[in-house]
């Protein structure tokens, strides 16, 4: 049985940091591109940072490139998110994902409230 399990969302206030956490299972984690995507009240659900399969490459939104580190752990199949230097505008639920694209695998996670706000 597929698992992502978000952790490590809350509150925070402006400047703060978080770092969220994604446990996976029921895959061979270290063979998927692993990213996060954010959904905020009343918009589009959005790519915030991806990391390839070993770790070698990272992409970012450019709203959060500079204050948001994506790390991958394959030996604990754990994906990170290391958010610093927080804003309002990064309130939003965080999810996590995997993906495969050469077999059609897609999977989600049940998502992780972020709120930022003093």
């Amino acid at each position: 049985q597929v698992q992502l399990v978000e952790s490590g969302g809350g509150l925070v206030q402006p400047g703060g940091s978080l770092r969220l956490s994604c446990a996976a299972s029921g895959f061979t984690f270290s063979s998927y591109y692993m990213s996060w995507y954010r959904q905020a009240p009343g918009k589009e659900r959005e790519l915030v940072a991806g990391i390839t399969s070993q770790g070698f490459s990272t992409n970012y939104v450019d709203s959060v490139k500079g204050r948001f580190t994506i790390s991958r752990d394959n030996a604990k199949n754990t994906v990170y998110l290391q958010m610093n230097s927080l804003k309002p505008e990064d309130t939003a639920v965080y999810y996590c994902n995997a993906r495969r694209t050469a077999i059609g695998r897609d999977y989600w996670g049940q998502g992780t409230q972020v709120t930022v706000s003093s």
